[in-house]
């Protein structure tokens, strides 16, 4: 997979000279995120550019281990208005791995603040709006970080990237793609891998760190949540979990520790499509999975104002637990009715 030139042409016409620059991605950043925007940002300071990484709200703790990940400015916890001084100041703004300005919830009220900044998305999911000035959009792409992993490659070649890019491309990569599980793995996604692998990182140790790394908390609620909150329903094809504040709060919930739970129901052998319901104080998260054909994109579309990848996407409920379950009930039998299912 190549980036078209003229994106490539484009891209360099805007950093030609050294710019004032923000990278920005979604709320509740995963490993896709973070590791495509500091990797994006290291390769951008080389060249002789001003650069801040700002993430609307704080990373998985489990991620702490990211080379460079203490640079971020965590927009909700920035008292002292690095963020808003830099969002004001931006030149060029980057958006990674979020396809609509919404996915930063009040970050994006600062976004809209300066007009005069050029815009550059580089993502890979569907339906990108239209707010950017370039898109570097490819929604084939198994993660941002493969993206930016070539952009890097034909801007200034594979020597350019460092070790501390390659281990925050290569999270960004495993984890969007389920450890290399997923369809969208190509053989070129194997191709990069082992470019990064040549410049030393330390796979078994990031794997570690990724995947083996939480709090005996996060063990607890896992199991609470498979063996009480579980429901198995549409003979077998559908499960949904669900999780209050109250019960976040009883297992000591840290953010990311419910990052994952949405799958294991697919580990069920009849299982088509499954959903996971996170409480929020002003709304609920909306996680959904699915297999083979069954398209959760144009679900979350049609009933929680979301979207996302055919196989994975999300959204957001602003209606009680109870209203939300009957309503994601109702919808299975409904996309069901309609073929979809």
């Amino acid at each position: 997979m190549h980036i078209a030139q003229t994106k490539i042409e484009e891209l360099k016409s805007l950093l030609s000279a050294p710019r004032s620059i923000v990278i920005l991605s979604h709320t509740n950043p995963d490993g896709d995120a973070i590791g495509s925007s500091l990797a994006w940002a290291e390769l951008l300071k080389k060249q002789g550019h001003n650069v801040t990484c700002i993430l609307p709200n704080r990373y998985p703790y489990y991620l702490e281990f990211m080379p460079n990940i203490k640079s971020i400015v965590i927009f909700k916890d920035d008292k002292e208005g690095r963020a808003e001084a830099a969002v004001k100041g931006a030149d060029i703004i980057f958006c990674l791995d979020f396809h609509t300005l919404t996915r930063l919830d009040h970050l994006g009220d600062l976004i809209d603040e300066n007009q005069h900044a050029k815009r550059v998305l580089i993502d890979h999911h569907l339906d990108p709006s239209e707010d950017f000035d370039l898109m570097i959009s490819y929604p084939e792409a198994s993660s941002t970080c493969y993206l930016v992993a070539l952009l890097v490659e034909q801007l200034v070649g594979e020597e350019h990237i460092s070790r501390d890019m390659a281990e925050n491309m290569f999270v960004g990569m495993m984890t969007d793609t389920g450890n290399f599980a997923f369809s969208s793995v190509t053989p070129d996604v194997f191709r990069m891998v082992s470019v990064l692998a040549a410049k030393g990182i330390d796979i078994p140790a990031i794997h570690n760190h990724v995947y083996n790394s939480f709090t005996e908390g996060r063990a607890r609620l896992f199991g609470y949540v498979i063996n009480r909150k579980m429901k198995i329903f549409h003979n077998g094809t559908v499960a949904h979990m669900s999780l209050t504040e109250d019960e976040l709060r009883r297992f000591w919930f840290q953010q990311g520790d419910s990052e994952g739970f949405v799958n294991y129901p697919l580990t069920i052998k009849k299982m088509k499509m499954s959903a996971m319901f996170t409480q929020h104080t002003d709304f609920i998260r909306v996680s959904l999975r699915s297999r083979g054909d069954i398209d959760v994109n144009i679900f979350a579309q049609r009933y929680f104002n979301g979207g996302g990848h055919k196989n994975a996407a999300g959204g957001k409920s602003f209606v009680s637990m109870e209203e939300t379950l009957k309503h994601f009930e109702k919808c299975v039998k409904e996309y069901a009715k309609d073929g979809m299912l």
